[in-house]
């Protein structure tokens, strides 16, 4: 396997090698159109034919971003292939056939979060994604258009839609392919197994009669089909027509890294590699945030609730991807928890755009520090602000310890749960995380929130199931070092198996069968030798040989 290369999820808008965006009124176009040279590791491979790695991702991530921010106006987005006759071959399976195991799969959870997040834009930012395929779609291609609202397939007797992993790279379509088939598409189970295991795909009127696409149009009006449904989406969203845009910063510009340690803005990272653990610090705000919408719009991405978001989002992907032996992320908070719900309350205003849009980004930030596939750990100590939007920390964390009493000057550790905390975030399985901590306990749920807006010391934490444990000054070191030294000896891949399975309790949802079911299924099939072996799958993808595969089943 290829050295993984230190990865920068940094994107300049002007300076994006692999999609182009342009704004026509309430309607804008995301073409792909891949540089085929500007690989990740252009030594190792060439992305040919719209293929992609997590470098064409990242920018995909951040233009999807900057288009619910920078342009409000924006109703409707076209997302086609900027090439010709092909919309996208999916990820590039040089890419996949020399990466690492962990590569491939954390390349997998993020393009399936960027999914989800072109989703999120549709469904609540109604900011509607219609895929038009104006040529082939097969893989990681079909993939991206089935996270749109709608599929439009040029009838050119040529183009088709496919998802060939099972036939020829033995591995599963890495994308959440499967998932969205029949959970999203509704396509009947028996003619979804046919789809996944015929590699030259479907196309034309057949692919619209199962279900895999909502329309087919000609070359000759493929266009103009795609703008009438484009605009039609338009007219049903409350997206304001016109309102001040937001420009957002290049995507962790404000982040350095340098050995051990990560300082932004507002949040550090410290590492102890000898504990296996990155102790993540995320600061309140220090200075009188906006009480209003308009003032939060004025203040844009200067903000400490925009700011603080894409910083936390961005360290945390560096950890993912930069430092996998980090198997512990312990979580921490500084600052001043009536600053924290001061500067949150102007989210309550459910009408206001931008108001909207925040909500949505600390939501998918908290989805992605619950899909990390890391031991969570909140410590609740003196000087703490764990205050609504930041006590979803708490709620998130695998185990939460607080400290007990106050032994210095520093203010006594306290947890506040605000109404952030009762609607404002859900997890993957559709409910908060308040809930899911107290699923099928409806009175001790109640209970909890009966606590909303009170300050909680570590006795009060305790006694309405909120924390893990409470410590004083005596016992708070060692049994903070000794919880950390435990974590670290056992295996991280007992470990990823039984957080995934009790964080997401309760319902299940196409996004936990995705990040529960199908991130689990792939990173064990990745490591067997049907797909990666000397005589797998994609070891031979293209030889001109077959691959030789082990017929016992596991």
């Amino acid at each position: 396997m290829a050295d993984q290369p230190f990865i920068t999820f940094r994107a300049d808008p002007a300076a994006y090698n692999h999609w182009r965006v342009s704004v026509t009124g309430s309607v804008a176009t995301l073409a792909m159109a891949v540089t085929a040279q500007a690989a990740l590791r252009p030594e190792d491979y060439e992305l040919k034919l719209n293929s992609y790695d997590i470098g064409v991702d990242i920018e995909l991530y951040d233009a999807v971003q900057r288009l619910r921010f920078e342009h409000p106006e924006v109703k409707a987005v076209v997302m086609t292939g900027g090439l010709d006759k092909v919309f996208c071959a999916g990820a590039n399976i040089q890419m996949l056939s020399t990466s690492s195991p962990g590569h491939k799969v954390n390349f997998c959870k993020f393009t399936n979060e960027t999914r989800n997040s072109i989703e999120d834009a549709t469904t609540n930012s109604r900011q509607t994604y219609i895929a038009a395929v104006n040529g082939t779609a097969a893989g990681g291609g079909y993939e991206l258009a089935l996270a749109c609202d709608e599929i439009i397939l040029i009838d050119d007797r040529a183009s088709a839609v496919s998802l060939p992993e099972v036939p020829l790279l033995a591995v599963l379509p890495g994308t959440g392919g499967l998932t969205r088939v029949v959970d999203k598409r509704f396509v009947r189970r028996d003619l979804a197994d046919i789809f996944t295991t015929r590699a030259e795909g479907i196309k034309g009127k057949q692919a619209v009669e199962w279900g895999l696409v909502d329309a087919i149009a000609p070359k000759s009006t493929f266009d103009e089909v795609v703008l009438a449904r484009a605009l039609a989406r338009a007219k049903t969203s409350d997206r304001p027509s016109e309102a001040a845009a937001v420009t957002l910063p290049i995507f962790g510009m404000s982040v350095t890294i340098s050995g051990n340690t990560v300082r932004s803005t507002n949040v550090d990272v410290d590492i102890d590699r000898d504990l296996g653990c990155a102790r993540i610090t995320v600061r309140g705000p220090c200075t009188t945030q906006p009480a209003t919408a308009a003032q939060q719009l004025a203040k844009g991405a200067d903000g400490w609730l925009l700011a603080t978001a894409l910083e936390l989002d961005y360290v945390m992907l560096h950890l993912r991807f930069n430092e996998p032996e980090l198997g512990t992320w312990v979580l921490l908070t500084a600052g001043d928890g009536a600053a924290v719900a001061q500067a949150e309350a102007v989210l309550a205003d459910g009408t206001d755009w931008f108001a909207r849009e925040i909500r949505l980004l600390w939501t998918r930030t908290f989805k992605r520090l619950d899909a990390s596939s890391r031991s969570l750990f909140a410590l609740v100590e003196p000087g703490s602000c764990f205050t609504g939007i930041l006590a979803e920390f708490v709620l998130a964390a695998d185990r939460s310890l607080m400290f007990e009493g106050t032994p210095d000057d520093r203010p006594e550790s306290v947890l506040t749960l605000t109404q952030a905390n009762d609607g404002w975030f859900s997890m993957s399985n559709g409910i908060t995380r308040l809930q899911t901590r107290f699923w099928g306990r409806g009175a001790a749920f109640t209970k909890a929130i009966s606590h909303i807006g009170e300050p909680l010391d570590a006795a009060k934490a305790i006694e309405a199931g909120l924390v893990t444990f409470a410590f004083d000054d005596i016992d708070w070191d060692d049994e903070v070092r000794v919880m950390l030294e435990e974590r670290n000896s056992f295996s991280p891949d007992a470990l990823t198996g039984m957080e995934a399975n009790y964080r997401f309790v309760g319902p299940e949802t196409m996004e936990t069968k995705i990040f529960a079911r199908l991130t689990a299924w792939q990173n064990w099939i990745f490591q067997r030798p049907n797909a990666v072996g000397p005589n797998g799958a994609l070891k031979r993808f293209g030889t001109g040989s077959r691959p030789v595969y082990d017929k016992n089943r596991m």
